[in-house]
């Protein structure tokens, strides 16, 4: 660890899937994070707490999962069963900015109706380009441009899903983000005196995949190669499944519109890497950068087309449930590498802290990564994620997922439940929960579920080992 407290730039994508990030993953322009990776650490196996935007944010805030911190569902929702975060809990932004750290925070939030970063440590300088919580010279996101080649869902209520707008990339808000976080960076050129965090929230990659150009025609949605999920069939899965697919207005779509979307959804990471670049020339240009820990990443990942599905929803796969994290630390020993280790986004939450040397809080459902940075993984660290649903837009749907080396349970409270086995089916396809082949397996991971919600005092605990039959 550096002798100085570090600097902290957090750069939080939404709806950014790990594999337009990953070395070897989906073919995407992302030379700037590559060059994060190069100096820091690629967590090859990181998680989401949830997917769904305001319980996995309000995971990452205080080091909980969504059942203990209380945000269920969307706040902004008329069927959020919660619309604020409780103010007894202890957040990472507090507690640095009781520490000295001068917090700075742009863009999106979608935690708390009514208190916004400035309520949980942060200077919010603006950019949400959402209603809630704006300054008065937020931009409209895109709701008033011109959009050309748009693609909505179908349904009485269509979603917009993709679009190409005439807005030039340098005034859209994506870029105002990054001019923003400059200025925030600004201030502190040659001033050593006060360590700061600061952090980014881009509203994209998610949908609609607004793109400006050259952006939106970078990738040609014939060279976009079918998903291999996009063989689903559906069968032997939960029925929410197919459900969702029809709900989400995406049952008509054929390989072709999906192929139109994904490509402007590359367009759109392309788009951001190269903010990702401005500003880690910034820090270059203002001494910053042999000071400041750069994080990047996202707070669940995105179906665009996966198991022909759009959007995310009450099912646990990769493409939603795994996200990309890198963290470049000065003094980091194990700069360049990739870590193999299971991590999950709240456990950003005490790796701030201790980076900043403030004291951990008792009872939190996370874990600081520092040791990893260092090329050091303790004896006891898990070799399992667990991770938790607890509803959408159409009310509460329990589920818990457990996800090892070789194999991911799901528990579906309401419905059947899910087994991959990921080295003969990495693309989740074929649910083996009921092969009596793989009972022993089911047993297993059945038990390594109860373990974890007893570890994290799930209110399912009771319950679900005896759904499940299991022995404790």
């Amino acid at each position: 660890m550096a002798d100085r407290r570090p600097n902290v730039l957090f750069l939080l994508t939404d709806q950014e899937r790990a594999d337009l990030a990953a070395p070897d993953g989906l073919p995407v322009d992302t030379p700037n994070l590559d060059r994060l990776r190069s100096s820091g650490v690629w967590f090859d196996r990181a998680y989401t707490t949830t997917s769904i935007c305001t319980s996995a944010r309000a995971s990452l805030l205080t080091g909980l999962y969504p059942h203990a911190h209380g945000m269920l569902n969307n706040s902004h929702g008329a069927d959020a069963i919660r619309t604020e975060l409780p103010p007894d809990l202890p957040t990472f932004g507090e507690r640095l900015r009781e520490s000295g750290y001068d917090n700075t925070y742009v863009g999106k939030w979608h935690v708390d109706q009514r208190r916004g970063p400035s309520g949980f440590g942060f200077e919010y300088v603006g950019g949400d380009g959402v209603r809630e919580h704006r300054t008065e010279d937020d931009d409209v996101a895109f709701g008033e441009s011109a959009l050309q080649d748009r693609i909505y869902t179908g349904g009485e209520d269509p979603t917009l899903v993709a679009a190409t707008t005439t807005t030039p990339p340098e005034e859209t808000l994506t870029a105002r983000l990054t001019d923003r976080t400059i200025e925030a960076l600004r201030r502190h050129a040659g001033d050593e005196s006060t360590p700061f965090f600061h952090r980014t929230d881009f509203l994209g990659p998610h949908f609609p995949y607004v793109v400006p150009e050259p952006y939106a025609s970078m990738y040609d949605p014939e060279d976009v190669e079918r998903w291999p999920t996009y063989a689903e069939t559906f069968e032997e899965k939960p029925r929410v499944h197919e459900n969702y697919h029809r709900y989400r207005g995406v049952a008509d779509f054929d390989w072709a519109t999906w192929a139109e979307a994904i490509a402007k959804y590359f367009g759109f990471m392309t788009f951001i890497d190269e903010q990702i670049g401005r500003l880690l020339d910034a820090l270059e240009r203002f001494d910053l950068a042999d000071s400041t820990a750069v994080v990047h990443a996202s707070d669940h990942g995105d179906f665009a087309g996966s198991h022909r599905q759009f959007n995310k929803g009450p099912l646990m796969y990769e493409d939603t449930y795994r996200i990309p994290l890198i963290v470049s630390h000065p003094g980091g020993s194990a700069a360049g590498t990739r870590s193999s280790a299971f991590v999950r986004l709240q456990d950003l939450m005490p790796t701030f802290l201790e980076w900043a040397d403030v004291s951990i809080p008792e009872g939190l459902h996370a874990r600081s990564v520092v040791p990893l940075l260092e090329g050091d993984r303790p004896g006891d660290w898990p070799d399992s994620v667990y991770a938790q649903y607890h509803g959408d837009e159409f009310g509460l749907y329990s589920q818990r997922m457990v996800r090892t080396d070789r194999y991911k349970f799901v528990f579906n409270a309401p419905d059947r439940d899910e087994l991959y086995d990921l080295a003969a089916d990495p693309h989740e396809l074929h649910n083996v929960a009921d092969h009596p082949e793989y009972r022993g397996v089911r047993e297993a991971l059945g038990g390594r579920l109860a373990e974890w919600m007893e570890r994290v005092d799930d209110p399912l605990r009771g319950w679900a080992p005896q759904a499940l039959e299991i022995d404790r």
